[in-house]
């Protein structure tokens, strides 16, 4: 029964007729697990035996019915091109290879000529047939495994799942492909905005990408060439660097429930007795997280971008704008020069994590390595900078370095420190972040720095061109966010307005 309609017996026939080749494959498969050889097969060789033959059964089915398509393919009398020069002359059985996920298959069809130009295949538009050879579902399934392992590991395990044979350069530019409509898909996608109070927050953070020397920044690849090789010729010397990666820019972007905490909740008091059974009052837990990030684009287009997603979420800037960032001077520039441009009043925050840093090696001037004591130094000078007291803690080090009589080298750590502090003060208001309800680190950027880029862009031996890194990492953070599937359906209506509507006048939807 098709559509509530149950098939007539000539229907019934034309369909046997048209799916004979198929049927016969089937009719094989059953008279092969039938046979007495097939009793003594184990489960493990059945599901082998199974899924060769039954996908070569798919591919057949496939077959016939593109086959049944093409011979029911009525001429049509309207077939104009984008230019408006209509198209009268046809030849039928013009032939295609199109390569599935059950193996090759050909494509019959008209094709509609012109003098001079592009013949055009109505049916192709019919069927939303792609540019080359490999079809959306085995595109889709490229997508999904370049994103997750290595290439060659996606080329390996696509071949296992199906009977394209696919290459190893071609994974590569099926990926690239299926990620050329991510920036227009969250243009598209605006996300309806939140009416209440809750904090918004975004968290900006870098991560480098070794590069092939063709694509390096053009910085990069200028100090590289002005350093003229590395000392040695088997390692690197102190202080030298490979001059062989590329930044990549990620930004978050997420809703924070306000949590309100006191000094106690983030940092227990070390000279006070604490029992299992005290508690602490939990942070802030991210919602609605997305995450977006490039390799080829600059720090400052990543910024707009997140920007951008923070103002479809607030676009009457009411909710309080929170930027977690790790405290560099170069990001905290962009960030604040977007933030005047769209006329948005935000509130930078630098991780406390990395702040913390600064501290224990402040402590390591005045302790011997391996003193725990220099735990108990760090925690009571952390939790004056939670209360608000950047100044104290600043005069507190510099104080602590001259009882000391430090001086020179072995003050080093102090002194940066101490100028860390007092140059980055008023990104360090923890006592207004707590009260607030704020989160105070930067957690989810740096997971993201390393479930999108070291788990996946950093692996051995990896060494990237540019289009495949950048495509690698957009698909790993539409799959963060939890879009890839809706991105995929706009995708693929993307290519049909590409490959196929924009082809015809007036760019007419075309039916079968």
């Amino acid at each position: 029964m098709v559509n509530g309609v149950e098939p007539t017996g000539d229907a019934l026939a034309a369909c046997e007729d048209a799916f004979a080749a198929s049927a016969g494959l089937f009719a094989a498969v059953t008279a092969e697990l039938a046979a007495p050889e097939a009793a003594a097969l184990t489960h493990a060789q059945l599901e082998d035996l199974l899924g060769t033959r039954m996908r070569e059964v798919t591919r057949q089915l496939f077959q016939d019915h593109l086959t049944l398509r093409a011979r029911d393919e009525v001429r049509r009398e309207d077939v104009v091109d984008a230019a408006g020069a209509e198209r009268t002359r046809i030849e039928r059985g013009r032939r295609r290879t199109l390569a599935t996920v059950f193996g090759k298959v050909t494509v019959t069809r008209i094709a509609y000529r012109g003098a001079g130009v592009a013949d055009l295949h109505p049916a192709d538009a019919v069927l939303n047939l792609p540019e080359g050879m490999h079809s959306h579902g085995l595109a889709k399934l490229t997508a999904i495994e370049s994103s997750r392992g290595s290439f060659a590991d996606a080329c390996e395990r696509i071949n296992a799942m199906t009977a394209a044979g696919i290459g190893h350069r071609q994974v590569q530019e099926l990926a690239v492909d299926a990620a050329a409509d991510i920036d227009t898909f969250y243009d598209a996608l605006v996300p309806a905005p939140c009416t209440d109070a809750t904090p918004l927050i975004l968290s900006f953070d870098g991560k480098g990408v070794v590069i092939r020397p063709g694509a390096l920044r053009e910085p990069t690849a200028r100090a590289a060439a002005a350093k003229g090789g590395n000392a040695m010729k088997t390692r690197l010397a102190s202080g030298e660097k490979h001059g062989r990666k590329r930044m990549a820019t990620l930004g978050a972007v997420y809703d924070a429930e306000p949590a309100p905490r006191t000094v106690d909740d983030v940092i227990a008091d070390p000279d006070t007795v604490h029992t299992a059974a005290s508690e602490r009052s939990p942070g802030p837990q991210a919602r609605s997280k997305w995450l977006c990030g490039s390799v080829n684009d600059t720090a400052a287009q990543v910024v707009a971008a997140a920007f951008d997603q923070a103002e479809h979420r607030d676009p009457g800037h009411h909710r309080p704008w929170i930027v977690l960032v790790d405290g560099a001077r170069h990001q905290i520039d962009l960030i604040k020069t977007e933030a005047q441009r769209r006329g948005v009043d935000i509130h930078i925050v630098i991780d406390l994590i990395h702040v913390l840093e600064y501290l224990w090696r402040a402590a390591w001037c005045l302790h011997e390595s391996g003193d725990t004591a220099a735990e108990t130094w760090v925690a009571r000078h952390a939790r004056t900078l939670l209360a608000g007291g950047v100044q104290s803690t600043a005069a507190a080090l510099q104080q602590a370095a001259h009882a000391a009589h430090l001086r020179g080298a072995k003050r080093k750590g102090i002194d940066e420190a101490v100028n860390y502090l007092t140059g980055k003060a008023e990104h360090l208001r923890y006592d207004t972040a707590l009260e607030r309800g704020w989160p105070i680190a930067t957690g989810i950027i740096e997971g993201a720095c390393r479930h999108l880029v070291k788990d996946r862009l950093d692996i051995t031996g990896a060494r990237w061109g540019l289009s495949g890194a950048e495509a690698v990492l957009k698909l790993r953070a539409v799959r963060a966010n939890g879009d890839f599937d809706t991105y995929w359906a706009w995708h693929e209506q993307q290519e049909f307005l590409r490959n196929h509507q924009a082809r015809y006048r007036d760019q007419l939807m075309l039916t079968a």
